[in-house]
C-alpha cells in the first residue's frame, strides 16, 4: 500500500519554517510548476521565486513564498531549500507593490550602470509575491 503523506522540512537560511507530514507539495520548479506526491521519484531541481503551497493531513491548505532555492525529493521525505521564505499571510502587499514598481522603472530608465540582472530579479521576486498573496485571498475566501 502507498504512503498517504510524506514528511516535509522547508529550511530558509535563518531558520525552520515547516516540518511536518503532507499530503502534496506543489512549488514554481525550474521548468514550471510541480506536484510532489508521497511515492515520488527522487528528484533534484532549482526552484524560481514563487508560491510553495502544501496540502497538510486532512486536506488544509498553507501557502509559502519562497524566493527561489532547491527542491529535493527523497523516498521519505521532501526538503525545501531558500534564501527567503515567507508564509503567504505575513507577506507586505505595499512592500512588494513598491518593489515591482522600482523594478519597472529601473529597466525602462535605461541607465549605464544598471544591474539588468538584479533589477529582473526583483522583479520577478516581487511579481511572485503578489501572486502567492492573491492565492492566499482566494484561499481564505473558501
Amino acid at each position: 500500500m502507498a504512503a498517504i503523506s510524506v514528511h516535509l522540512d522547508i529550511v530558509s537560511l535563518e531558520k525552520q519554517i515547516f516540518s511536518g507530514l503532507v499530503e502534496m507539495v506543489v512549488a514554481n520548479g525550474a521548468h514550471g510548476e510541480l506536484g510532489v506526491l508521497p511515492g515520488h521519484a527522487a528528484l533534484l531541481t532549482p526552484l524560481r521565486p514563487g508560491t510553495v503551497r502544501i496540502i497538510k493531513q486532512g486536506g488544509k491548505e498553507e501557502l509559502y513564498y519562497t524566493s527561489g532555492g532547491t527542491l529535493e525529493v527523497q523516498p521519505d521525505v521532501i526538503t525545501i531549500l531558500a534564501d527567503t521564505v515567507v508564509r503567504a499571510s505575513d507577506l507586505d502587499e505595499a512592500k512588494a507593490i513598491e518593489v515591482r514598481e522600482n523594478a519597472e522603472r529601473l529597466l525602462v530608465s535605461k541607465k549605464d550602470n544598471l544591474d539588468f540582472s538584479q533589477a529582473l530579479l526583483q522583479l520577478a521576486q516581487a511579481a511572485a509575491q503578489l501572486k502567492t498573496l492573491k492565492l492566499q485571498t482566494k484561499l481564505t475566501k473558501k
